[in-house]
């Protein structure tokens, strides 16, 4: 699913009202009644007191559509103007006539100095305020408005983005922007409804399809895409009958040292477990019995030195490395680390050590091939580009370094985001329980598998962080997020491939239906 930008939403709007022969107060009319069967729809016509704030710009019209419908279906509703400024758009005062000829019940209109109407916690709000064309500081009165709506504790809608939140950059205060429990977001999602400093705004949201041109929506290239179940089933490669474990590639881990062998181990049941048809694992003579008892599908290579790597050297030829894990920086092992960068030519994945001794030594990122993944945690890429700002500008620091050295870089968290060069994929799949040591390992061999078996560098990014947070969906439903384990992640890998294929639940028919 592509997530618009700003700018894009604009210019779809317009050449929708161009294309299709409608008004942008048609449009709005289309958004609005899309909100209220959202509602209808959930509430069958409950009496439960409904308050819509309305801005006077065009999230304010989107409101007044919102609350005369549901007033003309019978619904308790109140509706206040947010009155501050004199700029009210051409489609909000088109509809703040029809909801006059609606009701006799006229919408209050809200000066910005009065007493803010009481709410209580069994209500619900509306947040029709600010859409995403805000570009003003918002007024004391608002910012104390939207703090009255959090305090009321009543359960809050907001309509296309919570009012405050911009589309391209973090709030300079948290309290100028509404809290919402659901957001009902028009035809994309946005960009910050995914990141840690703006997510929080937003509890949970929706996508509705307002009838934007399809062709436009078909060819307009977007900076960020969220990546799901559609997205990946294209990428998937079936297997032929008469293939072998020849044709699934074969993966190489490098890494461990003393203490430090179980993340090899989870890495390499993550790559065969992905799909690789061999997996061969290059680690100190420590973890040799370890590795030889506890996962033996895997082949296994050792370093002369019992504790940790000081050369890399074998005579295999894999199709994809996967280095750093439990690699540890002893200064022996960076040497060796350094020297296998300056000869490799095979397709690399780069985790935990590997991207600390880089970070240690950047002179390295030019040894790298081209479209190298590297999949740090926060700290780890916040030592390869150094501090950011706020989630935007981290995103901004990420990208031009990817197109800087021509490589995919995944960062990992809530929503992991791969970026490659000037675009961002945004995951779908994963949950608070990958919170754990060896999700990462796990991960590492995943994507190392995929590589190895074919798919391509970004390709093998995406469906693999798909695959493993599909893993850990499956697996959390029945241990909880707190039981979860890197082992688990692997152990349900192959219920994350098969949900690829399978249909969604038809919903039960009611018996009525089922006589007829």
């Amino acid at each position: 699913m592509k997530i618009f930008s700003k700018e894009q939403i604009y210019q779809g709007d317009a050449l929708t009202s161009k294309k299709q022969g409608i008004t942008s107060t048609d449009l709005m009319e289309r958004a609005g009644i899309q909100i209220f069967n959202w509602i209808h729809m959930r509430m069958q016509g409950a009496q439960v007191p409904i308050h819509v704030f309305c801005g006077i710009g065009n999230n304010g019209g989107d409101g007044l559509v919102v609350a005369r419908h549901l007033i003309t279906h019978g619904y308790n509703v109140k509706t206040y103007v947010i009155n501050c400024s004199d700029k009210r758009s051409k489609d909000f005062l088109v509809n703040y006539d029809r909801i006059k000829q609606t009701t006799k019940e006229w919408p209050t209109l809200l000066s910005c100095k009065e007493e803010f109407p009481q709410i209580n916690p069994d209500d619900i709000i509306i947040d029709a305020v600010f859409g995403i064309g805000l570009n003003r500081p918002t007024d004391d009165w608002v910012k104390a408005l939207f703090q009255h709506f959090k305090t009321s504790k009543a359960f809050t809608l907001a309509v296309d983005i919570p009012s405050g939140l911009h589309t391209d950059k973090v709030p300079e205060n948290e309290n100028n922007v509404v809290w919402a429990n659901y957001t009902l977001s028009f035809q994309s999602p946005k960009l910050g409804f995914f990141l840690p400093d703006t997510a929080k705004f937003n509890g949970q949201w929706e996508i509705l399809d307002i009838g934007i041109d399809p062709e436009y929506l078909f060819t307009t290239e977007t900076e960020a895409e969220l990546i799901g179940k559609y997205e990946v089933l294209s990428m998937y490669k079936p297997r032929e009958k008469f293939s072998h474990k020849g044709t699934f590639g074969h993966s190489l881990i490098i890494g461990g040292s003393y203490g430090k062998i179980g993340s090899v181990t989870l890495a390499s049941r993550g790559a065969l477990s992905s799909g690789a048809g061999l997996v061969t694992n290059y680690i100190p003579k420590c973890g040799y019995t370890i590795l030889q008892s506890s996962f033996p599908e895997a082949m296994v290579i050792t370093d002369t030195n019992d504790e940790f790597i000081t050369a890399i050297d074998f005579d295999i030829k894999p199709n994809a490395i996967g280095i750093g894990v439990g690699l540890g920086t002893n200064t022996k092992t960076i040497s060796a680390f350094e020297a296998f960068l300056k000869s490799n030519k095979t397709p690399l994945v780069i985790d935990a050590d590997g991207l600390n001794i880089i970070a240690k030594k950047k002179t390295l990122l030019k040894l790298l091939p081209e479209q190298t993944i590297l999949t740090p945690h926060p700290k780890e890429l916040e030592r390869l580009i150094g501090k950011w700002k706020d989630d935007f500008d981290k995103l901004k620091k990420v990208k031009a370094f990817s197109k800087k050295y021509n490589i995919i870089v995944v960062i990992k968290g809530a929503n992991t985001i791969t970026v490659f060069n000037e675009k961002l994929y945004v995951n779908s799949t994963g949950n608070p329980g990958l919170a754990t040591g060896g999700t990462g390992d796990v991960l590492t061999g995943v994507i190392t598998g995929l590589l190895a078996q074919g798919y391509n560098p970004l390709i093998a990014a995406l469906f693999g962080v798909y695959l493993h947070g599909k893993s850990a969906d499956i697996a959390v439903e029945d241990l909880g997020y707190q039981s979860l384990i890197a082992s688990h992640v692997i152990e349900a890998l192959g219920e994350a491939y098969i949900d690829l294929f399978r249909q969604p639940e038809e919903p039960p028919v009611e018996e009525e239906e089922q006589e007829k």
